[in-house]
């Protein structure tokens, strides 16, 4: 039986691929099996990712944003569930040491709770020499907007299509919903005092 969007978004959207592997055979997986299941998984994505062509991109939205805050030397970061080999194929694919000090993003390294637990958050916030309570985290997983909130995030925004809005935007520590990157006003957000 096919999974539904919410499930999708609740049970695995944004968690670790043991966590998702455990979900996904209702059994529980010793490190072994979850590593060797997941760099399968894994390496099957990052294929889809190379068959897109042209279309395997940023989101809509996300060179111009970070554009801007590359401009205005505001302090960011990325904080992801992804394991060191996605994160290592994004930047190469994507270009993302254009916008971002590869060696400061996080990701899961295997030593820290994953996302509910408010640990990525926690450790990209003092990466960056920044209260929680200083950040803006963009973020499209269920768990991720509960780790932010449970990190003492100030600002939560939630990204996703129209649909999920309502939902997204009832979620705790939510202060914005945007449909896309483009949608987030960077000088209305990052006003310094």
């Amino acid at each position: 039986e096919p999974f539904t969007i919410e499930e999708m978004a609740v049970q695995m959207h944004g968690r670790s691929n043991h966590t998702i592997l455990e979900y996904l055979t209702g059994q529980t997986l010793d490190f072994a099996a979850a590593h060797e299941l997941a760099q399968q998984k894994e390496a099957i994505y990052r294929q889809m990712c190379l068959a897109l062509g042209d279309d395997f991109q940023l989101s809509p939205g996300a060179t111009a944003l970070l554009d801007w805050l590359v401009a205005h030397d505001i302090p960011h970061t990325i904080a992801t569930a992804s394991e060191a080999l996605n994160v290592a194929f994004f930047v190469q694919h994507l270009h993302l040491e254009r916008w971002f000090d590869v060696d400061r993003i996080i990701f899961d390294d295997g030593t820290m709770p994953n996302k509910p637990a408010p640990d990525i958050y926690l450790r990209a916030a003092a990466t960056l020499g920044l209260l929680p309570a200083e950040c803006v985290v963009v973020e499209d997983s269920h768990s991720g907007i509960q780790a932010a909130h449970a990190a003492g995030i100030g600002h939560i925004i939630a990204l996703g299509p129209t649909l999920r809005q309502p939902i997204l935007s009832g979620l705790p520590g939510v202060g914005q919903v945007v449909a896309q990157l483009g949608d987030i006003d960077g000088p209305a957000l990052f006003t310094r005092a």
